[in-house]
């Protein structure tokens, strides 16, 4: 049942795993959580948020399937319990509007949050992806999964290729082109940031969305984010008030629309099977 439960997990991302240069060491692209203090992983084979309050997590919306009231996840220094969740109610798989946000029961107060990117300059910035993803090169694609990776740590860069309304785009270089550590993320690196960091501060400018062309999980490969200063006014209203933010229809307290075909009959099986238990969550 595990195995099935994942082949339905792989099914559910809407994009793929890191991809890592096929002639740079790959040594080089493991990292530890402290590189990045704010990551939130939700799934024993990925899927990630960032802290941005004490109280509060940004992702991708499309990652949250298995999340609700109670659901705890994993932080950089612990676990964290989800009071309720914030889908952005003009959410379409595969399409737009690809982010959330989730109410924590309790702040978290050991672990640095990232701040929101504000500016509207990202298209040619040099950047950070970040997770646990499986992996591959440029030249072969993935070439062990995200459960296979067993929650190995890693990042690349990038640089923004393109920056406009709800989006950023992503592309897989190769050759001169190359940054030393480039890469593309996704798959069990769903939702976690595209980020910078500015002195001891992180900023998270993005959020892994989906496949967005070009050869698959290879050079030239697209991806694309979710664009954070697009989302500024519905990210900060809905904190103001969560309350009455779900009431008032800003967002939603559940995906209106499953992933990947997933049906909710499905979710029961898959999300006892992908879940955190509680030794796994005091694992750090």
């Amino acid at each position: 049942m595990k195995y099935i439960s994942l082949f339905l997990l792989c099914l559910s991302f809407n994009s793929y795993a890191i991809i890592i240069r096929h002639d740079v060491d790959e040594q080089r692209y493991l990292t530890k959580p402290s590189k990045f203090p704010a990551l939130v992983t939700f799934y024993i084979d990925g899927a990630h948020g960032t802290l941005i309050r004490p109280n509060w997590i940004l992702t991708a919306a499309h990652t949250t399937f298995c999340l609700q009231a109670g659901t705890k996840v994993k932080t950089t220094r612990g676990s964290a319990v989800v009071k309720r969740l914030h889908v952005h109610p003009s959410h379409t798989p595969g399409v737009s509007h690809d982010i959330a946000l989730i109410e924590l029961a309790e702040p978290i107060l050991h672990v640095i949050s990232a701040k929101l990117y504000k500016e509207k300059n990202e298209a040619g910035q040099t950047i950070w992806f970040i997770g646990i993803g499986g992996t591959g090169n440029g030249l072969t694609g993935i070439t062990i999964d995200n459960y296979e990776n067993k929650g190995v740590l890693r990042k690349a860069q990038n640089r923004v290729e393109h920056a406009e309304g709800p989006i950023l785009k992503f592309k897989f270089d190769k050759g001169e082109k190359a940054l030393p550590l480039e890469g593309i993320s996704g798959g069990g690196d769903s939702g976690g940031p595209a980020y910078l960091k500015q002195g001891n501060d992180y900023y998270v400018i993005g959020l892994s969305s989906r496949y967005g062309g070009g050869p698959f999980e290879k050079y030239n490969s697209i991806e694309v984010y979710s664009r954070v200063s697009y989302f500024l006014p519905w990210i900060n209203g809905v904190m103001t008030d969560p309350e009455n933010s779900v009431k008032s229809g800003k967002s939603l307290n559940k995906l209106r629309y499953l992933p990947g075909g997933l049906k909710p009959s499905d979710l029961p099986s898959l999300c006892k099977d992908i879940l955190f238990s509680e030794k796994e969550l005091r694992a750090i």
